[in-house]
């Protein structure tokens, strides 16, 4: 069953597994060069495909490297990263670096609601108006936690700007007529997801979603993932490069005319000018930038698969699909849980231009990819492939 990948569908296997919830805090570095750049961190001795898997990527990637990283029985087995973190190759990728896996962010902002669900502070049946007085789409906390309320797009034009805008943006979004009456379809809210969920958190909880995720998520499970970066954290972030006008083309290809709609307005997302720009990393706009490491993203799987930081019925919910599919705003079929796009083998979530964050449920293990280089799934569908034949399992299904 294809998964869901965010701007994307990835279509093959998403993912589960046990084991303690910490990940490693150093890696070793790898000494030596693959190809013109040089790997570091580190993959146990039977994981050394993965290894030489991600070295081949390495040395292909056209702009800035990338990270990969995976738990499996327990334990963190490969953490890996190289290549540049800007776009004029000055400064190499290092531990602490941290990229936009654009929609992979969805569903650490689901979390953060989720746990606001376990607390008994937010009804998933509850209309969205109980807690946000004034919205006008009728939809259930439910509904839009599982991207049915049809609140993709804005009828009106607005700037760029309106994304450091918390207020102004969540006010449109309130005022805005849903694209399908909620319940009746789906389809991924690509640029407001993290707002229409964030804003229910900030109203329920008090504290902004950015706050929430890294005081009671990230920050005691050792994640290095954020949204809103302060400057010490924008220090260590990577520029995307490969955003141009044939990217974005080919991403718009073959999708329902609501697409456009709904990833253009407000204009920027897709812009290397606007991402890379201290406005926008210093933003909450958890849809889609938020900021993290390979370790990170396999390591917030790894914790959710072991109740670290879901109870296991809570994340049963989450993880069961909602509604099923094709999509109103991608034009493939997916399956969406609570924030999670749903396979046959687990959960997870793509972003665009090929990060990845998921769970095998069969396979026993977590993955992260993420990139500076936008492209295809290609790369990380080839790490996993690598990874689970190291496991004695089959590959990656490209179909």
């Amino acid at each position: 069953m294809p998964a869901t990948r965010g701007y994307a569908a990835r279509p093959h296997l998403i993912c589960q597994f046990v084991g303690p919830a910490r990940r490693q805090s150093k890696a070793r570095v790898i000494a030596g060069q693959d190809g013109h750049m040089e790997v570091q961190g580190f993959a146990d001795g039977r994981f050394g495909p993965v290894r030489q898997c991600f070295a081949e990527i390495l040395a292909v990637q056209p702009g800035t490297g990338a990270a990969f990283a995976a738990w499996c029985g327990g334990r963190l087995v490969v953490d890996l990263w190289g290549g540049y973190a800007d776009s004029g190759r000055r400064r190499r990728w290092e531990a602490g670096s941290v990229v936009q896996p654009y929609s992979v962010s969805k569903p650490f902002a689901a979390v953060c609601a989720l746990r606001l669900v376990e607390a008994g502070r937010l009804d998933l049946d509850a209309p969205v108006q109980r807690y946000w007085p004034g919205f006008l789409a009728p939809a259930t906390v439910r509904q839009v936690l599982s991207h049915q309320a049809g609140v993709v797009m804005l009828d009106r034009p607005v700037p760029t700007e309106a994304f450091y805008d918390w207020d102004r943006l969540c006010a449109l979004l309130a005022a805005q007529q849903p694209a399908w009456p909620p319940g009746t379809a789906h389809g991924e809210s690509a640029l407001f997801y993290g707002h229409l969920v964030g804003e229910l958190v900030r109203r329920v909880d008090g504290r902004s979603v950015g706050r929430f995720l890294r005081e009671e998520i990230c920050g005691p499970a050792g994640l290095d993932f954020a949204f809103g970066l302060s400057p010490s954290l924008q220090a260590r972030a990577v520029d995307l490069t490969g955003l141009d006008d044939a990217f974005r083309a080919g991403n718009a290809a073959g999708r329902p005319a609501l697409y456009r709609l709904a990833v253009a307005n407000p204009p920027g997302a897709q812009d290397a000018a606007v991402v890379n720009s201290a406005a926008w990393r210093a933003a909450e706009i958890p849809a889609v930038n938020g900021h993290g490491t390979a370790a990170a993203v396999a390591g917030f799987y790894h914790a959710l698969a072991t109740g670290s930081l879901l109870s296991p019925g809570m994340l049963a919910e989450a993880v069961t699909p909602q509604c099923a599919g094709p999509d109103r705003v991608f034009g493939h079929d997916n399956a969406w849980g609570l924030g999670f796009g749903i396979s046959d083998d687990g959960y997870g979530m793509g972003g665009l231009g090929g990060s990845y964050g998921g769970t095998s449920t069969s396979g026993g293990y977590t993955v992260g990819f993420v990139t500076g280089s936008v492209g295809r799934f290609d790369r990380v569908d080839r790490l996993e492939s690598a990874l689970r034949e190291c496991l004695g399992l089959a590959p990656i299904s490209s179909g």
